[in-house]
């Protein structure tokens, strides 16, 4: 049977491959692709995000990049709203969403059908809640968490300050503690979801290359021109992996080989935080290693599963 209201997942690592493939198979199958990428959101930061040019895009219609102001706040309800209009727009116009990323929380969201806390924003107690970690500690903070909520607070890291202070925003604004506001109603999607993924070794190898190539084409002149833009160097924006090590480095808080050797650690973490995310999702994902035939593959799958000739073989 024909899948109805069909959504299409590429997902993967950081580097793995998606952007080059993700652009061939949307034009193998007359697709439009989604970002699902939390930094791609955000105008002027291109370089260290590893934004797909117009060029590259080679007149895909790429959707949920450059919408907003590194200035401005994001969040995951905002995105799930954004995101579901969108894909209720291509199917009213007979076009097929090509979600891809690899911002594991988001795809989780939407997979799942969370339905976040009602957004809570209150910048007083947000600057004196950073204010409490600043001067206190950031375990501090985290107690003060432990205190109301202790399921939510076994679940954030106590140096993820942003989450923390988010949490405690909710709590503080609707009187109810994060870990009770969690609901979950899957939409009424068919999901296919695809993931690419290489060696660890030969992952890592591809990381330190890109991070190479983001310094040589401008990334401290790319950060360089969003603080002087009036971007916040402690923004949601700027905390992004790259961002906040160079904007350290251009603040004297550190030297270039340091900050390059913060981003290439943190990336490798953040690429573990990525598969934890990626194996909630199993055993649905249909997994490739790029390759030599492997959009073939790919292109292959996904037409037989629009045509409603799809079973698992693993």
């Amino acid at each position: 049977m024909t899948p109805r209201r069909p959504v299409i997942v590429l997902l993967g690592a950081t580097a793995v491959g998606k952007t080059e493939l993700s652009i061939d198979l949307a034009r193998a199958i007359g697709a439009e692709i989604i970002s699902v990428d939390s930094r791609l959101l955000y105008r002027g930061m291109d370089i260290g995000t590893a934004k797909p040019s117009r060029a590259e895009m080679g007149g895909i219609a790429h959707h949920l990049i450059d919408v907003a102001e590194p200035s401005e706040r994001w969040s995951l309800s905002g995105y799930l709203d954004m995101v579901k209009g969108t894909i209720a727009e291509m199917h009213s116009a007979g076009k097929i969403p090509l979600l891809v990323g690899g911002t594991g929380q988001y795809l989780v969201a939407l997979v799942e059908g969370w339905q976040p806390p009602p957004k809570a924003d209150e910048p007083g107690f947000r600057a004196r809640l950073r204010e409490l970690a600043s001067t206190q500690g950031e375990a501090a903070l985290h107690a003060r968490l432990q205190e109301i909520d202790p399921d939510t607070a076994e679940r954030i890291d106590e140096r993820n300050v942003r989450r923390v202070i988010r949490a405690l925003e909710i709590h503080h604004v609707t009187g109810a503690i994060p870990s009770k506001q969690r609901r979950k109603t899957p939409p009424d999607y068919s999901f296919l979801l695809l993931g690419l993924r290489r060696d660890r070794a030969e992952l890592y190898d591809r990381i330190d290359e890109r991070i190479e190539a983001m310094l040589s084409s401008g990334l401290v002149e790319e950060v360089s021109n969003l603080i002087a833009r009036g971007a916040d160097p402690e923004s949601s924006a700027l905390s992004a992996i790259g961002y906040r090590q160079i904007a350290a480095y251009l603040q004297g808080k550190y030297d270039l080989d340091t900050a390059v050797a913060k981003i290439q650690r943190l990336t490798r973490q953040f690429v573990r935080r990525q598969d934890n995310w990626f194996r909630r999702l199993e055993p649905e994902i249909y997994w490739f290693t790029p390759g030599e035939g492997t959009l073939q593959e790919i292109v292959a799958l996904v037409r037989n599963w629009l045509s409603g000739d799809v079973e698992r073989s693993d």
